[in-house]
Parts: structure tokens; sequence; C-alpha cells
């Protein structure tokens, strides 16, 4: 069914009708994303799940829909669509951030059409699974910082972090960082003026609720959210005004917080600007995380993904590859000297070339997460000699998840997993 996105009808209608059968409005933004039912509603707009019936494979995606009663309104409405439109564009196709794919007036309102991201966020989770513990806690900063760096580097401040805005896509586990409708451009003009107060009160770090948001109101919002994802109680119970301090660790209940995580935490949520962490880099280095290359991608080019490290999964294909195993590895056997093809059926073909044994060293003293400096040994072993194609990518797994169709397309929207589930299917299909 297709929801009309009249406010004043709201009627579900047939998914082939073109206009609504009650009011007469038009059910499609652009000729081609239909509505299929409201998923939220705040006081600038309402969201729905929609589908992109321009491509074959109707991908599900994300309308959001800006309201308004009055003219100041419609000022400040316009003003935050412009606003998250040019954001969502800047920040180009980070694979955490949703892409935009369009944006729209059409019968007086206005639309931005993004990407769906399929999961729970990180409010829902804490509601059905309880608390978080140390380890998610860790992991949850390790996975979200990195696109803090990144948003930060194109001079935006998000503006809004908070459980809600967090979701952990389903595919692959990944965290998503959504709803920039608050974001600012941290110009050095721009720092200079008092912005409007935007943002969830209780994520709010001082400065921001004086409308001077900077760099580091990003890394307190982030902070709250992690005591209230370890504790399940409202950061304003969190924070004790007669002491002037932030008393989280009462409300740990048993869970265990070790002291590096602790001060980590607490430089996060300092009150006073000065004290608290100025940069995400800085905050990587005292969790020991792995720190990233600096980020020099312009905001509005592609970024080149970045791939966390998986969880342990049982032995694969790739258990051979590094030299430490202690039983000798089967090597496919090459129909040359440095190449061989695979048969993918349907007479579908994949070339790999062979990569000769080395050495190289691995590390860094720079960071303690990076030590020792080590010397890995890599074994023979072969590779793709171009990306694999939807068509290989058919053939083996008997689905094309892309969304830009071509048989001969490198196939996307593939998780980590998907990947390791295509090889080790491969392999088994040609020994």
């Amino acid at each position: 069914m297709s929801n009309c996105l009249c406010l004043a009808c709201d009627r579900l209608n047939s998914i082939t009708t073109k206009f609504c059968s009650q009011c007469g409005s038009k059910l499609q933004i652009q000729e081609r994303y239909s509505a299929l039912k409201v998923i939220g509603q705040g006081g600038f707009g309402k969201t729905f799940l929609a589908q992109d019936e321009g491509k074959p494979s109707q991908p599900r995606c994300v309308i959001k829909q800006f309201i308004y009663d009055d003219p100041a309104t419609l000022r400040e409405a316009q003003r935050l669509f412009e606003q998250e439109a040019v954001r969502l564009d800047d920040l180009g196709k980070h694979p955490q951030i949703p892409e935009l794919l369009a944006h729209y007036e059409q019968e007086g309102r206005q639309y931005l059409v993004q990407e769906f991201i399929d999961g729970e966020n990180l409010l829902q989770e804490l509601n059905r699974v309880g608390r978080f513990s140390e380890a998610k806690i860790k992991g949850l900063l390790l996975d979200l910082l990195p696109v803090l760096q990144f948003i930060h580097a194109g001079q935006v401040i998000h503006r809004d972090i908070k459980p809600e805005n967090i979701i952990r896509r389903r595919s692959d586990g990944r965290l998503v960082l959504v709803d920039f409708g608050a974001a600012k451009v941290a110009s050095k003009t721009a720092l200079q003026k008092t912005a409007t107060t935007i943002g969830s009160t209780e994520y709010t770090a001082p400065e921001q609720a004086k409308g001077k948001p900077v760099y580091a109101s990003d890394i307190y919002a982030l902070g709250v959210s992690c005591i209230y994802l370890l504790t399940q109680i409202s950061p304003f119970d969190l924070f004790s005004d007669s002491e002037f301090k932030w008393v989280w660790r009462q409300f740990l209940n048993g869970i265990v917080v070790n002291d590096k995580l602790g001060r980590v935490l607490d430089k996060m949520l300092e009150q006073a600007l000065v004290r608290r962490y100025q940069t995400v880099e800085d905050v990587l280095k005292d969790l020991d995380l792995p720190k990233k290359s600096p980020i020099s991608t312009p905001v509005n080019s592609q970024p080149v993904p970045s791939v966390a490290t998986p969880p342990a999964t049982k032995p694969s294909f790739l258990s051979g590859l590094f030299s430490q195993p202690a039983q000798p590895q089967r090597t496919p056997v090459s129909n040359s000297s440095n190449s061989l093809v695979l048969d993918c059926g349907n007479g579908v073909k994949l070339e790999l070339v062979k990569v000769v044994a080395g050495s190289f060293n691995m590390g860094s003293n720079d960071y303690s997460g990076e030590q020792p400096i080590h010397r890995v040994n890599l074994r023979e072993f072969l590779i793709g000699k171009y990306p694999v194609t939807q068509a290989q990518y058919q053939a083996i797994m008997g689905r094309n998840p892309s969304n830009f169709k071509g048989s001969q397309n490198p196939v996307e929207k593939v998780s980590w997993h998907d990947a390791v589930k295509f090889c080790e299917e491969l392999s088994r299909r040609n020994g």
C-alpha cells in the first residue's frame, strides 16, 4: 500500500495508484519514490518508509517531509530542509552516513529522500537487551569516533548525537550516524556567531546550549550517550547539581568499567570546554585504539570506506594466507604459471592472478594499540584480477543485492561477511 503524503488525508492507497483516491494528491516524489508507512514524526517533519520504483529491485528508502503551521515555522522548516540537504550532499557516500538520494519540493511541501538504514537505533537496542557492557561501549567508540572524525574534517558539527540517532545496521552490525537536520558548518566565521540552540537537552554540551557549538560539543554528546547506555538512567539524574559533577559510576549496578575507559568518559563529559577533549584523535589516543590516517579526502568526494576488524569466525579459506598454521595449505593448481580461471556456473568465469610470497613489518611504536612492530610473512596466494561483478556474485550466491544494476558492474551493498561467504562457496565449488 502507498501512504498519501497529504497531511490532512494520510490515506492508504494501492501501490499502483498515482494519485490519492480521497484527496487527489500525488502519491510519488519525482514520479518514483512512494511512501509505504509513517515511521516517525517530530516538530518539523514526518518520516516515511518508502520504496524507489525507479529501480528494478525497488529498494527501500526514507522520505522526510517537512511540515509547518505558520509563516515563522515555514521559514525555519525551509532553512532546516536546505541545511540537511546540503549537509548530506557534502558528506558524500561515507558508509556510515545515509546517502542523500533526492531533495524536492512538491505541492508546496519539501522532501528529502535518503538511503534507508535497516536496523534499530541504540535506544531501541537498550530497551530490548538492557544496559551496555564495557566491551559494547568500547565497540561503540571504535565504530563511531572515526565517523565523527570524518564529519569534523569536513567542518561539520552534528549537534544532535544521541542513542536515537545512532542505528546499528542489520546487515553488518556497523553503527550509522543519522539525522543531520541540526548539523552546522564550523567555519571560522560561523563559529564566531551565536547559533540557534538545537539538540536534545539531555545530551547538549554547555557551550552548545548557549548557541556556541564546537567540535568538542559532539564529543560531549557521545560521552553522555555512553553513560546513558551503561546505566539506563536519564542523563539529568547522572549529573549532581549539588556537587556539580557527573556521578554516573553510582548507577553502574555491577557493570565493571576499567579506570582507563572511565577516565576517557570523564574527559569527554567535562563541563569546562578547556578541560574536555578537543579532537577525536585525542580520544582515540587515550583509548589506545588504532589511529585512523588523517582524513584529507574532501567531504564532497566519495571517501574510501574503512573496514572494521571482523569478529572471530570459524576457519575459512582465509586461514591459510598467513604463515602461522602448522599444517601445510593446499594451493589451487593454476592453468598457467601466474593465473587461474574459476568456473562460477552459467558460463560465468572469474580470473585469479598470483601474488608471490613475501614479508613486511606491521605495527607502530607511536601508539600502544599498534605495538609491537612485528614481522608478518604471507604465503603465495591468488586474488581476483578484477572487482567481483554482479554476474559472478549472482552465479555463486543466487542473488544480486546491488542498487546500480548491471551484470558487469562491480557488486555493491555487500558486507564483509557476505564477501567471506562468497569466497567460501566459490572455493567449495572449485575444490
